[in-house]
């Protein structure tokens, strides 16, 4: 496991942690804007590592926590449908609506399946042409070109009985938004990899200069994000909001061409609600005019309007929202490990495996071991 143990090893982490503190001479709030990353955080317990003067706090980069709970109840009236076979990812299925979740629907009696891949949905129409199998296409633009694909494959093939209830969500948008809020408190990002590694971070130099913040396109390993805090400390200490790509092996700056051209021909950009925070412009994808008729939300739109005539409201114990801004920590919620549990959580970021919430549970299950997490 020479490729994983070398991002892990103890000694260059400790070099790292060395350099941080003999580098900063200030306070600094970095975001990690990833989901992956926070596990990462969380479980090696790289926050608790790191000199007092830094603060690392967790960005809405779960797109599970943030697919909102209206789109979620639009997923549960259509996984009701006896008609359907409703094909979603492991992580949707005990993420709660307004009222129940897609588990629940399952054991009621739905057509509800776990897939690896959006294909695996298509595959399914194929096997089941009297069935409509729809597939919840959830994600940053690290997911979504297999959804395109999904949908070009379908297209090519003439394949009717297959549609997708997009919930996919674009990452500089949010990042935007927080860094607009007259609340952020973030001073310099750590990017998701994953996400560069389609797009690429061309893009991230005009938020860098709009807002003055240097961005480091980081990997998921401890060593990754060691490297990737010391990089952008390092840019913070000398006053220069430029960005960086820690994440090479991976990452180029113009990202992967091909996923790019695909993305623009079945997707669009448009207004997307973000679970917890609100619409943000140009934030979100939904299907071009020539893919227009594998919309889930059009095909079905009378059963949806007749089941949902107004908007879904989330849990107002959840306080999810403040903590995918970054403003709360999980251990600062009064319902963390008591009311909000993953067996019955309040809101996504205790279910999904990307969810600060549940990193937290996982790795600091009681407000005594993760009472350090709190500011003073």
């Amino acid at each position: 496991m020479k490729y994983v143990s070398e991002y892990r090893d103890e000694q260059k982490m400790q070099d790292y942690l060395s350099a941080i503190a003999a580098l900063v001479t200030q306070s600094w709030t970095l975001m990690e804007i990833c989901g992956g990353q926070t596990h990462t955080v969380v479980k090696y317990g790289l926050d608790q590592l790191l000199p007092p003067e830094i603060t690392l706090i967790h960005g809405p980069g779960c797109p599970v926590c943030v697919t909102d709970a209206d789109i979620i109840d639009q997923a549960l009236t259509l996984a009701a449908q006896p008609e359907i076979i409703f094909c979603s990812y492991g992580d949707m299925l005990r993420v709660p609506g307004s009222k129940t979740d897609l588990l629940s629907i399952k054991a009621q009696g739905g057509d509800v399946r776990m897939v690896y891949s959006p294909l695996d949905a298509v595959n399914l129409a194929r096997q089941h042409p009297q069935k409509e199998v729809v597939f919840f296409a959830v994600g940053f633009e690290t997911t979504a070109p297999a959804t395109a694909m999904a949908l070009y494959q379908a297209r090519s093939s003439g394949l009717k009985n297959f549609s997708v209830l997009t919930a996919h969500v674009l990452v500089p948008p949010a990042m935007e938004a927080i860094l607009a809020s007259p609340s952020c408190q973030v001073q310099g990002f750590l990017a998701a990899g994953h996400v560069c590694a389609i797009t690429g971070y061309e893009d991230y130099n005009r938020i860098a200069q709009t807002y003055d913040v240097p961005i480091v396109v980081t990997g998921f390993e401890p060593l990754d994000i060691l490297q990737g805090i010391y990089l952008c400390l390092q840019r913070l200490e000398a006053g220069r909001a430029a960005v960086e790509n820690q994440y090479a092996r991976v990452v180029t700056r113009s990202g992967n061409s091909s996923a790019q051209q695909l993305l623009k021909e079945v997707f669009q950009e448009v207004p997307r609600v973000w679970r917890g925070l609100g619409s943000f412009e140009q934030s979100g994808l939904a299907l071009t005019d020539p893919y227009e008729y594998l919309d889930a939300q059009i095909r079905f739109a009378h059963c949806l309007q007749a089941a949902h005539p107004s908007i879904a409201k989330d849990d107002e114990r959840c306080m999810s929202g403040l903590i995918l801004q970054g403003i709360k920590k999980p251990c600062e919620c009064s319902e963390f490990g008591a009311r909000c549990r993953p067996e019955h959580p309040l809101g996504a970021p205790m279910v999904s495996s990307e969810g600060a919430c549940a990193a937290y549970y996982r790795y600091r299950p009681t407000r005594q071991q993760s009472i350090s997490c709190a500011p003073a």
